[in-house]
C-alpha cells in the first residue's frame, strides 16, 4: 500500500485547492461555498520526488452523526484511520476558531502523525494566524498558498522527514501502484444517472462498506469520486458522480460545475452504468445521458434500481424496451439489469453483464473474415446506382476497437448514402455479436495512382 496522505480541516479553508495543485489536476470541485467537498476523494501526487496517495475530505463540522454533516465527518474520520499522515488546514488569514480548536483536540487523541498547515499565507496575509496557530499543540505550523503553491518546499521536507519514520516508508511504495502509464490499468466504470436514484448506495454495496455518503436528500454527491476495487481477481475503478438534471434546471454554479464533473468522468470511463429508478424509466433525462454516453463511444448498461419497490414490475420494463427502440435505434441490444441496491436482490448479475459488455467493446474482426462477409452482404444487397453510376464499395477493415470502428473504401465514399451504411452496421451488429455497444462505420476514399482515370 503507497504512503497515505489525508488533507482534513474545517469548511472553506482551501483543502481541495491543495488536493488539485498536489495531485496536478483540477478534478476536485473548488468554490467559494462552504462544503463542496462531501465525499473522500483519492489520488496520486507528488511534491518533488515524492510520491504518496492523497485524500481530500470534506470540511469537519461538529454535528449529530445522523445529519448530513455528520456523515460527512464520519466520511473524514475513516480517511484519518486509513491514513499515514495526517495534514490539519487551517486559514491563517482568518486565524484560529473555535471548530480548528476543538478537531486540534480531537487529532491529538488518535495517535497519528499530523502536519499543521496555515493556508492562504501568501504574502504576509495569513502570518498572525499561524503563529496563532502554535497555541493548538500540533507542532511548527507550516505556511503555505495551496492557490499560489508558495511553501511546498517546506511541506516536502516535514512530509518526507515523516514518511521515514512511518510505515510503509518511501522506499516501500510500489511504484506501480502510483504510475499512469500502467499497461495494466483497471477496468473504469462510472455510475451516472439522474439524482436520487441510488448510484452511491450501489457503489457502496458493490464495496461491501459505506464509502459514499447516502441519504434521502437529494444530491449529496457532488464530485466523481473514483475508487479502486478488486470483482473476483479483476481490477476496477468504480466511479460515483453527482446526480444530472436536466440543464433548464441547473442554475447554481456549484451544480453546473457537478455536472461537468460527471460528464468528464464519462469521457474517462470505458463502462458506464446508467441508474434509473423502477418508478421512473427512461425519462427525458435519462434519454439525455444515454445518448451522451453513446456519442463519446462508451459501452453502456442499463440498470433498473429500487426494483423491490417497483409498482409495477411488467409495465416499466414494456416502457423501457419501447423507449429503446424507438429513442436509441442506432444502439441494439443495452443489456439491462434489475436490481436492489439497498437489498442487494440482483447485483449479482451486475459486474458479469459489465465485463460481457466491456468484451464485445474490445472487439476486433480480421480483415479476411470482415471482407469475406462484405462481398456476401454486397451481394445479397448491392450499392445503389447514384447519379448513373453503381457505387462500387472495394474493401472493409477495422480500424479500432473501445469502440469498434470500421472503414469502408470506395471511390466515390461521401456519395454513399446513410440507410446503405445502416444496414451495413446492423449486419456487422447481428454477425459478429456486436450488440449493445456503439459501433461506428465510416467511409474512406480510394486512392487512385490514375487520377484521370474515372472508376
Amino acid at each position: 500500500m503507497p504512503f497515505t496522505v489525508a488533507i482534513i480541516g474545517c469548511p472553506n479553508v482551501g483543502k481541495s485547492t491543495l488536493f488539485n495543485r498536489l495531485t496536478k489536476k483540477r478534478h476536485a470541485i473548488v468554490d467559494d461555498t462552504p462544503g463542496v467537498t462531501r465525499d473522500r476523494r483519492e489520488g496520486t501526487a507528488q511534491i518533488g520526488d515524492f510520491q504518496f496517495r492523497l485524500i481530500d475530505t470534506a470540511g469537519l463540522e461538529d454535528a449529530d452523526n445522523i445529519s448530513l454533516e455528520g456523515r460527512m465527518r464520519q466520511q473524514t474520520e475513516r480517511a484519518v484511520d486509513d491514513a499515514h499522515l495526517t495534514l490539519f488546514m487551517i486559514d491563517g488569514r482568518a486565524g484560529l476558531t473555535p471548530m480548528d480548536e476543538h478537531f486540534a483536540s480531537w487529532l491529538r487523541t488518535q495517535k497519528k502523525p499530523v502536519l499543521l498547515l496555515a493556508n492562504k499565507c501568501e504574502g504576509s496575509a495569513g502570518e498572525s494566524g499561524r503563529l496563532e496557530a502554535y497555541s493548538l499543540g500540533l507542532g511548527d505550523p507550516i505556511a503555505v498558498s495551496s492557490e499560489h503553491g508558495q511553501g511546498l518546499s517546506d511541506l516536502y521536507d516535514a512530509m518526507t522527514e515523516m514518511a521515514q519514520m512511518t510505515r510503509p516508508t518511501i522506499d516501500d511504495i510500489d511504484a506501480s501502484e502510483l504510475s499512469e502509464d500502467d499497461s495494466s490499468r483497471p477496468l473504469s466504470l462510472a455510475i451516472v444517472g439522474r439524482p436520487n436514484v441510488g448510484k452511491s448506495t450501489m457503489v457502496n454495496y458493490l464495496l461491501g462498506e459505506d464509502r459514499m455518503l447516502t441519504g434521502s436528500e437529494a444530491g449529496i454527491t457532488r464530485d466523481a469520486i473514483a475508487v479502486p476495487w478488486s470483482w473476483e481477481g479483476r481490477q476496477v475503478q468504480l466511479v460515483d458522480t453527482a446526480g444530472m438534471r436536466r440543464q433548464a434546471k441547473v442554475a447554481a454554479k456549484l451544480e453546473q460545475l457537478s455536472v461537468q464533473d460527471a460528464f468528464r468522468a464519462v469521457r474517462y470511463a470505458e463502462v458506464v452504468i446508467l441508474a434509473l429508478d423502477s418508478n421512473a424509466v427512461l425519462e427525458k433525462q435519462d434519454l439525455t445521458i444515454a445518448r451522451k454516453v453513446i456519442e463519446e463511444g462508451r459501452a453502456l448498461i442499463i440498470v433498473v434500481n429500487k426494483w423491490d419497490v417497483a409498482n409495477n414490475r411488467k409495465g416499466s420494463l414494456s416502457r423501457l424496451s419501447d423507449r429503446l427502440q424507438t429513442s436509441l435505434p442506432q444502439v441494439r441490444g443495452i443489456p439491462i439489469v434489475t436490481c436492489s441496491a439497498l437489498t442487494g436482490r440482483g447485483m449479482e448479475h451486475l459486474m458479469p453483464t459489465v465485463f460481457n459488455i466491456y468484451e464485445i467493446w474490445n472487439a476486433r474482426v480480421s480483415t479476411g473474415e470482415l471482407n469475406r462477409w462484405f462481398e456476401m452482404m454486397l451481394e445479397v444487397h448491392p450499392p445503389p446506382v447514384v447519379s448513373g453510376r453503381r457505387l462500387r464499395l472495394r474493401y472493409i477493415t477495422q480500424v479500432k476497437s473501445r469502440p469498434p470502428t470500421f472503414a469502408i473504401f470506395a471511390s466515390r465514399a461521401h456519395k454513399v448514402p446513410e440507410s446503405y451504411l445502416r444496414y451495413l452496421a446492423n449486419g456487422l451488429r447481428e454477425d459478429f455479436g456486436l450488440t449493445g455497444v456503439p459501433l461506428r462505420l465510416n467511409t474512406r476514399k480510394r486512392k487512385n495512382p490514375y487520377d484521370s482515370k474515372r472508376d
